[in-house]
């Protein structure tokens, strides 16, 4: 497989942080989160070795839903600076080679966005055609994405005398974007961040986006691929990545099918969700298997893997014995579930703290096909809070100190408690530890970083011999890389046949160590509990004696 690696698709090998603003770090003592402590810490970003800052929503809103109830898209939250403060903060950003994107949350406003707040004025508003209004819906229980919180997705008005869309809390009317001036207006939101240099945008609820509108559109896709077209045009390699929790079989539309003029890279929900299986498990095939199902995106379009975000560890795509068992292991008590459907857990305590499991974990996500994505804390290890209300148990100040560091203030939300807060858990005494976590971290991207066949490259899952162990190999421009992990607290013998690779050499990317392929190709190795190997394939040295031999 022939490749041309090019900066306009830098996403197809990046490394993605996600980060809220609000939990970061507090730069003028107020307990507060904000750009400018933010910018300060630029250089451990740089340092960890990402490239590419996500940042969460941070536009003026009311707070009901941390900051996804937005009032203005074209400014920033005075709790977090100002746009002076942005403009330094990206500058910043882009001195030290980070890109940055940015939630784009259109799907929805804040109730007391002034559009709806005039939407709601009259039924001759003229705006009251930006949001979606019935006299009498339809109930549809089986739409409520927080049945803990709202029993339908229609709120009615008093004033005007009908009900109002919502897909996700009453206070989030939908827009519609079936209107022109609706979507003109969401193009000139895209067009003015990216002025202010953003590479591009993390689309929410993408489904929810096209979908529920009024009335339907002819062909919903079409407003996608005119956003993607759009901002292709102002900036070549711009992104557009899609929160699209579907089925593969229906995600691929969102893709652009076979075009790739839509959205740019989509989240694998269903590879995330099988993972999650497979570690509980201790068996690699429920992973293996949707690999293998996962389609191939189209050419300049990919895969955006992860294991834990900011909402919940969604697992809908699962059966429903499958979630127990996935319950059952990281999350048996009711009170770490959420909606039914996920946990609000982070990833260290729901493997008790085991380091050889939590290293497997990570090391996994970096070397499957597709572009990580991490959320921040979890270089550290960070815990949750389930004091905290709902998905909020995750979204914790950052642990910089054996204080917590994050703010001279009391900070706006609790640290994470027990031995995952800040008195165990911290930067400062991981960056002074060779073997921490965040060392971990920082050799997985390093590696990752040179290796463009984990992302660029045709994969293939191989039989690695027992169920416990995942090997895959990923093949670009003649080099070849044979990743293998062991989901069990026991050791596995394994037994590679790696066609193609016979008498190269095999080098550990990660420990010190070679392997030799012997003549046959069958490569057999011992995996330790919850091990994990990167193996570079190279032809093998020659001796000047030996070359000058077969030269003659």
């Amino acid at each position: 497989m022939r490749l041309t690696y090019t900066s306009d698709v830098w996403w197809k090998n990046a490394v993605v942080y996600c980060l809220d603003v609000e939990t970061f770090k507090d730069g003028n003592d107020d307990g507060v989160g904000d750009f400018r402590g933010l910018t300060q810490h630029i250089d451990y970003l740089a340092g960890l070795g990402v490239t590419c800052l996500w940042l969460m929503p941070f536009f003026p809103t009311p707070n009901k839903d941390d900051g996804y109830d937005i009032t203005d898209f074209y400014t920033v939250d005075p709790r977090l600076g100002t746009l002076g403060d942005f403009v330094e903060f990206m500058r910043t950003a882009h001195d030290r080679g980070l890109r940055v994107i940015a939630d784009l949350v259109v799907n929805h406003t804040s109730d007391q966005h002034p559009w709806f707040v005039e939407s709601r004025s009259s039924r001759e508003s003229p705006l009251r055609d930006w949001y979606v209004w019935k006299d009498t819906p339809e109930p549809e229980p089986d739409q409520v994405v927080f049945p803990d919180k709202e029993d339908s997705v229609w709120e009615y008005d008093e004033r005007t005398g009908q009900y109002y869309l919502h897909s996700f809390y009453r206070h989030q009317p939908d827009l519609n974007v079936s209107n022109p001036q609706v979507r003109d207006e969401i193009t000139r939101i895209l067009g003015f961040w990216m002025e202010l240099g953003l590479s591009g945008f993390r689309v929410d609820a993408v489904p929810f986006l096209i979908d529920n509108v009024d009335p339907e559109l002819a062909d919903p896709h079409e407003f996608l691929a005119d956003l993607r077209g759009f901002m292709t045009r102002r900036m070549g390699g711009s992104v557009l990545l899609g929160e699209v929790n579907l089925a593969y079989k229906e995600l691929m539309a969102y893709f652009g099918d076979g075009l790739g003029d839509q959205l740019t890279m989509c989240f694998d929900f269903v590879g995330m969700q099988k993972a999650w299986l497979s570690m509980a498990r201790g068996d690699a095939r429920p992973l293996a298997a949707a690999l293998r199902e996962r389609p191939e995106p189209p050419k300049d379009c990919q895969w955006a893997m992860f294991l834990r975000n900011h909402d919940e560890l969604t697992l809908d795509k699962l059966t429903d014995g499958e979630r127990q068992e996935v319950f059952a292991a990281f999350g048996p008590d009711e009170d770490m579930q959420i909606f039914g459907r996920g946990l609000r857990r982070r990833l260290p305590p729901m493997f008790g703290g085991d380091e050889r499991r939590v290293k497997m974990a990570y090391s996994l996500l970096f070397s499957l096909p597709s572009t990580p994505v991490i959320f921040y804390g979890e270089e550290i290890g960070m815990g949750e809070n389930l004091a905290e209300e709902g998905r909020m148990a995750v979204r914790l100040p950052m642990q910089w100190s054996q204080g917590g560091g994050f703010s001279r203030a009391e900070p706006v939300r609790p640290m994470a408690e027990g031995e995952f807060g800040p008195a165990h858990v911290n930067v400062a005494a991981q960056k002074r530890d060779p073997g921490s976590l965040l060392r971990w971290f920082q050799l997985l991207i390093e590696r990752y970083r040179e290796c463009p066949e984990l992302a660029w490259g045709a994969y293939t899952v191989l039989d690695g011999g027992p169920d416990a162990v995942l090997a895959h190999r990923c093949d670009a421009d003649g080099a070849t890389v044979v990743v293998l992990h062991n989901l069990s607290d026991a050791a596995q013998d394994v037994e590679l046949h790696l066609e193609g690779l016979e008498r190269c050499r095999l080098t550990d990317l990660l420990v010190d160590g070679t392997l030799e392929v012997p003549d046959d190709g069958v490569v057999r190795l011992t995996l330790d509990p919850y091990g994990c190997r990167w193996l570079r394939a190279s032809e093998p040295e020659v001796s000047p004696e030996d070359a000058s031999v077969k030269s003659r």
